[in-house]
């Protein structure tokens, strides 16, 4: 009974002290330092995938590379999460590309005990759902297997993202940020980076998504709003993909043209800013020391403790 309540005491602690520092969700736990002989650690990097060999090489493949020079001790493993681009590359040029549970599986056959995830995606939407449930799948498999969290997760990613994308902005032009989207309630992420834009005082950006809220046509009526007729075009994607190219810089561009102003498009994914990959791999060091805690063992704690964790919720 008392190494249980101590043991709930510890946690408890650990999972305080992290708050500490504005993580509501994790403790200190060293990947590595559990380990022990004949276990094996990998790193997997999931993403959405392209079909495009330019934005591909500056993009998913410049990150992926930046990965495996910040962990050379640690096997590197790829994943793409769309069937689509999966399928194409394999009809059409021989690529062979592994899904995530695939690229799981192989792990696991291969003989590794320890695995850390990382996905390029933006937001925390259907991707993520899609990439956890697959680690739900098979995580008997392995002792230990940790997912990194998106590019925007927590509010200081949004001031990072920010910062890292505003400098340099004239402010007699309008930078709207055109986003993929989603139908489901996580498209709400992007009314934030918006919101935050304009908290931070930068009016003069606005935040659209292909699929999904904000609309193009709630981002045209802040941008008439603003009186700006200079428009500066650009995904907030990881690539500039199908949707960059055909979406952004002929639809979007077209209409904003027909409505009188003179558009400028940036065919430049967000894969491509070190800065934003600088953040991708943070997120990817922060979880070789960091555990998850999962909500029934934070409300566990509360039961047994009577204690409410104190933090930013």
């Amino acid at each position: 009974m008392k190494k249980t309540l101590l043991s709930t005491l510890l946690l408890l602690f650990a999972i305080t002290t992290t708050l500490g520092h504005g993580v509501t969700n994790y403790m200190h736990s060293d990947f590595l330092e559990g380990m022990q002989e004949g276990d094996k650690a990998a790193i997997l990097m999931i993403h959405f995938g392209t079909t495009h060999h330019d934005t591909r090489e500056v993009t998913i493949e410049a990150l992926n590379n930046r990965v495996k020079q910040e962990f050379p001790d640690l096997e590197f493993r790829e994943a793409y999460t769309s069937r689509i681009v999966i399928k194409r590359l394999a009809d059409n040029e021989g690529i062979r590309k592994n899904n995530p549970l695939e690229a799981l599986k192989q792990l696991h056959a291969d003989g590794y005990t320890h695995v850390l995830i990382q996905s390029s995606t933006i937001i925390d939407g259907v991707e993520m759902e899609s990439i956890c449930k697959n680690v739900e799948e098979v995580q008997s498999l392995f002792k230990d297997i940790r997912i990194g969290n998106p590019l925007l997760y927590t509010p200081q990613d949004y001031e990072d993202v920010i910062e890292v994308l505003t400098p340099g902005y004239d402010n007699d032009t309008a930078y709207i940020w055109v986003g993929h989207g989603t139908y489901d309630v996580t498209t709400a992420q992007y009314a934030m980076i918006d919101y935050m834009l304009k908290a931070k005082g930068h009016t003069n950006c606005f935040v659209g998504t292909i699929e999904g809220y904000p609309e193009y046509e709630d981002m045209l009526s802040q941008l008439k709003s603003s009186g700006l007729k200079k428009v500066v075009l650009m995904p907030f994607m990881f690539v500039a993909g199908d949707h960059a190219k055909n979406d952004i810089a002929e639809d979007w561009k077209e209409r904003l043209e027909k409505e009188g102003y003179h558009v400028e498009v940036s065919l430049q994914g967000l894969g491509e800013n070190p800065n934003i990959q600088n953040i991708y791999i943070s997120h990817l060091k922060f979880i070789t020391g960091h555990r998850k805690i999962g909500i029934m063992e934070k409300k566990s704690v509360y039961e047994k403790t009577g204690e409410k964790i104190k933090g930013n919720h």
